[in-house]
């Protein structure tokens, strides 16, 4: 079951508010027929923008955060970081394709630094579980940073420096930082699933509280406030 939830000292989800959640795994084999999107060429982001790619469990959250962030034009759920090509949900489930669910954003460096985006990252998940976020376990669930040439790699790990040093966490921060992969994205159901399904039991029970969380912490980033 996909029952995922921060171990945010701020956020924090009953149990019951999670019981009867369908898991992703589980859905109709219908979804995924003729969904699958394939990559075998690099897509470059559009002139004057930038990518950015990172993971921190639950792809429908880290959409749902950065859509509201000021700069970010698009966001892309998908898979990232494994060995196989064109990857679809039911295989990243297993664990055994070794990518990990993630987001592409697409920014205006102009508007928002990438230093400004990866602020947002690390308080918005919990970077000190391997492997996990809540009650999701397995390698697709890490906690890690994609960056797409020298200078992000090299923004991204002052960052991670950065966040250690402030103690945003208790416990050490586990964030990795992997070379740039492929970015497949995931199956139409997929995207803009908090914009879609806000009445749905985990988008109650999860998503919805890492929003709001979202935006109490980083008012001043949001779209609405512009």
């Amino acid at each position: 079951m996909k029952s995922r939830f921060t171990l945010s000292s701020v956020l924090i989800v009953p149990l019951t508010l999670l019981a009867g959640v369908p898991s992703g795994c589980e859905l109709s084999p219908s979804h995924e027929s003729n969904m699958l999107l394939t990559q075998t060429e690099p897509i470059l982001p559009p002139e004057g923008k930038a990518f950015a790619v990172l993971a921190g469990g639950c792809f429908w959250c880290t959409e749902a955060i950065y859509v509201e962030m000021q700069g970010v034009d698009k966001v892309e759920s998908g898979y990232t970081g494994g060995h196989i090509k064109n990857p679809g949900y039911r295989e990243v489930c297993t664990g055994r394709t070794g990518h990990a669910e993630g987001v592409r954003i697409t920014f205006d460096p102009e508007v928002v630094s990438y230093a400004e985006l990866l602020e947002v990252f690390w308080r918005t998940h919990d970077p000190t579980t391997l492997n996990r976020q809540g009650a999701d376990v397995g390698t697709q669930y890490r906690s890690a940073i994609f960056p797409q040439n020298a200078e992000q790699e090299q923004v991204a790990r002052a960052s991670l420096a950065a966040a250690e040093e402030a103690g945003l966490w208790d416990d050490p921060i586990v964030t990795t930082i992997e070379p740039a992969a492929p970015f497949y994205v995931a199956e139409d159901y997929h995207q803009d699933y908090f914009a879609r399904n806000a009445d749905q039991g985990y988008c109650v029970a999860v998503v919805g509280p890492k929003v709001k969380k979202f935006k109490a912490l980083f008012a001043d980033k949001l779209k609405s406030a512009h």
